[in-house]
C-alpha cells in the first residue's frame, strides 16, 4: 500500500510512538508485506529468525522489535510490538469506512454493466464495461473489476486475509488494506471467496474461469487463461502461472508457485512448486504417471504375498 503522499521517518515514528534509527527526513512512501515490498516501503518483523530476511529485503524502513545494525541506505522503527504498530499504520492510512448504501457513491460502474438486486458494492470499487454481477454478490472496498466479467450469486470479493498472531489472550488479526483485482474476460462462479491482499493485490488474470465454491487466499496471483474447478482451496501468497488447470477439491499450500501449464487432478494436495507443463495427482501430490504406477503396484501386493507364501510352502 502506498501512502497518499510521502512521509518522513520522524512523522511515522510519531504516529506509532516509536523510536527510530535514521535521518528525521528519511522518506517513507508506503507499507507492504515482505514478498511485495519496494524501496520506500515499511516492512515489519518481530522474530529473530526473520531479521535478516527483512533487513535485506527491498524495503528501506524496517519496523522491528530490537535495535540492530542498520544496513546502509535503510532506516529502523523500533517497536515493542511491530505487529500491533503495523495495524496502527493500517488504521491511519486505510481506515474502515462504513457504508449505508448498497452501491457506494464512490464506486465506478462501466457502460452496459448490469448489477442485479441485493448486491453490495463498496467504496472506490471500479467495475468495467459489459459486466454482469448477479444477485447477492458482495464486493468490498477498492476492488478492481475489468471488462466483460461475470460474477455469480453469493460470491464475496475482498474479505480479510486469514492472517493472525497468537497471543496469550487469543489470536490478533493483521488488518488487511489490500485489494482484489479481476482482469478482463474472467468468469467467477457462485459462492466463491477471494480474499483481499494484506497490503497488496489478490489477482485473477485475464480470461481465467472459476467454477463454484472456490477459495483464493490473500495476495495470491492467478495467471491468464486458468481453469479452476469447484471446491478448490488455494492458500495465500501462491503464484499460479498462465494456462494452469486445477480440478475439483484440490488443496494448495501457501507460498508456492504452480508453473505454466500445470494440471492438478481432482482431490490432490499440493505442497511444493511444480515443474512447468506437468500433471500431478495425490496427496501429497506427485507427478501423475508416477502416482498411478505406485497405485498399480500397491494393488498387486496381495498377489505377490500369495506367490511368496506358495514358494515357502
Amino acid at each position: 500500500m502506498k501512502f497518499p503522499k510521502p512521509y518522513t521517518l520522524k512523522e511515522i515514528a510519531e504516529i506509532i510512538n516509536s523510536n527510530y534509527v535514521g535521518a528525521d527526513d528519511f522518506s517513507v512512501l508506503g507499507m507492504n508485506e515482505i514478498h511485495v515490498v519496494e524501496p520506500g516501503d515499511i516492512v515489519f518483523v518481530d522474530h529473530p529468525k526473520y531479521y535478516d530476511k527483512a533487513l535485506n529485503s527491498d524495503a528501506t524502513i524496517i519496523l522491528i522489535n530490537k535495535e540492530v545494525a542498520c544496513p546502509e541506505g535503510k532506516a529502523l522503527l523500533i517497536s515493542d510490538d511491530p505487529f500491533r504498530d503495523f495495524n496502527k499504520l493500517t488504521d491511519k492510512f486505510k481506515p474502515f469506512v462504513s457504508s449505508t448504501a448498497s452501491i457506494s457513491v464512490s464506486a465506478s460502474i462501466g457502460d452496459n454493466s448490469v448489477i442485479q438486486p441485493n448486491c453490495f458494492i463498496g467504496h472506490n470499487v471500479s467495475i468495467g464495461k459489459n459486466c454482469i454481477i448477479h444477485a447477492n454478490v458482495t464486493i468490498y472496498d477498492d476492488a478492481v473489476i475489468g471488462d466483460n466479467v461475470t460474477i455469480h450469486s453469493g460470491t464475496v470479493l475482498g474479505a480479510n486475509a486469514f492472517y493472525y498472531k497468537k497471543r496469550p489472550e487469543g489470536y490478533d488479526r493483521l488488518k488487511s488494506c489490500g485489494r482484489v483485482v479481476i482482469k478482463d474476460n474472467v468468469d467467477i462462479g457462485a459462492s466463491c471467496t477471494i480474499d483481499r491482499g494484506v497490503t497488496g493485490d489478490t489477482t485473477v488474470g485475464e480470461g481465467s474461469k472459476l467454477d463454484n465454491l472456490i477459495q483464493i487466499g490473500h495476495d495470491t496471483t492467478i495467471g491468464e487463461k486458468c481453469l479452476i474447478a469447484s471446491q478448490t482451496g488455494i492458500a495465500g501468497c501462491v503464484v499460479v502461472e498462465d494456462n494452469v488447470t486445477i480440478w475439483g477439491q484440490v488443496g494448495v499450500k501457501s507460498g508456492i508457485t504452480i508453473t505454466k501449464g500445470t494440471v492438478l487432478y481432482a482431490q490432490s494436495g499440493l505442497g511444493h512448486t511444480t515443474d512447468e507443463g506437468k500433471t500431478y495427482f495425490g496427496s501429497p501430490a506427485q507427478e501423475a504417471r508416477t502416482q498411478f504406477k505406485e497405485m498399480a503396484y500397491i494393488k498387486k501386493i496381495p498377489d505377490i504375498l500369495k506367490e511368496i507364501k506358495k514358494l515357502k510352502s
